[in-house]
């Protein structure tokens, strides 16, 4: 009898063991999942910010160009195509591997900026 209750005893421990081991898996892949996407969205408020900043500046002088703009732990990397009147303004937000593109399309006449496009770019 002392025998059998030992091996049951261990079957369950093991069993035991097994469940908890892949329970702290699971959790540490999504909190690993959770970070990347985190970091990912980070990205985007970064080129959003490059993009609302170029905007500003091309209000204030038509001939700026685009820069590398600091935002938190991260940077915006801004570049301006222009043709005649109209302006595609590109923002590439990075931080640390993760970067992030928003393209802008708008045109600028007469003291009015219009925007005809915004979308992210892949």
């Amino acid at each position: 009898m002392k025998g059998q209750a030992l091996i049951t005893l261990l079957f369950f421990t093991v069993i035991a063991t097994t469940i908890t081991s892949a329970a702290v898996m699971i959790i540490l892949i999504n909190s690993l999942n959770g970070t990347k996407f985190q970091q990912g969205n980070i990205a985007y408020e970064i080129a959003q910010s490059g993009l609302e900043n170029a905007k500003l500046r091309l209000l204030r002088d038509a001939n700026y160009n685009g820069e590398i703009l600091p935002v938190g732990a991260g940077s915006a990397t801004v570049t301006i195509a222009k043709n005649g009147t109209q302006y595609t303004i590109l923002s590439k937000g990075q931080i640390g591997n993760f970067t992030r593109q928003i393209q802008l399309v708008a045109s600028y006449s007469a003291s009015l900026f219009t925007v005809s496009s915004q979308q992210e770019v892949f």
